[in-house]
């Protein structure tokens, strides 16, 4: 995963509250394996609407979504958040979340903030004509009329995403212990090690 650190950029304004994992990836493109690909299936029913924000060539490329409440509601689908890495959606910015939906989202390198409405509504207003700041580190999102808006997140998934760790590299971080464990278990408990091999 790459590290999150500050995340500046356009962002999309969608601000529609119920936003299910349906209606980030229709069913209909899981039948892949892969991660890539899903962005071009990504709001699909959203992008049949003329007009829509995905298909406004003022954001394309956005990095931040602004959406509204009860964001990735429906099935855990782990192809949502797949499908938004894909667009290269990095941060999701809402009143509040699936908790399914943002756990997906965090494993897979995307920042879930959660803000007041009025709040996002303010932020929906700047997006239209104006990039969006999010600085994970001190935990804000800002903007050029010096709105300034905190953000509280879990300690470890901010560590995680600072360091763009996803859970293999979380292990591998470990690795010193892991060995070290290892050793002293070799030297201490030679048995456990042979009735493994003979299994």
């Amino acid at each position: 995963m790459r590290p999150i650190d500050t995340i500046e950029g356009k962002a999309y304004p969608l601000g529609r509250p119920n936003i299910d994992t349906d209606i980030i990836i229709p069913a209909h493109w899981l039948k892949t394996v892969t991660r890539e690909g899903l962005g071009k299936g990504a709001f699909e029913t959203i992008r049949a609407e003329p007009g829509n924000v995905f298909d406004d060539p003022r954001y394309a490329g956005a990095p931040i979504l602004i959406a509204g409440d009860n964001y990735g509601c429906g099935s855990s689908r782990e192809h949502a958040a797949w499908a938004m890495a894909d667009m290269g959606i990095r941060a999701v910015i809402a009143p509040g979340f699936s908790d399914i939906h943002a756990g997906n989202a965090f494993k897979n390198g995307i920042l879930t903030v959660v803000l007041p409405q009025e709040q996002v509504d303010r932020l929906l207003e700047v997006a239209k004509e104006h990039p969006i700041s999010i600085d994970l580190e001190h935990q804000t999102v800002t903007t050029p009329y010096q709105d300034r808006f905190r953000f509280e997140i879990d300690a470890f998934r901010k560590d995680c995403l600072l360091k763009g760790l996803d859970e293999i590299g979380i292990t591998l971080e470990l690795d010193a212990a892991i060995a070290a464990h290892e050793a002293k278990a070799h030297v201490e408990t030679p048995w456990v090690e042979g009735a493994a091999k003979a299994a």
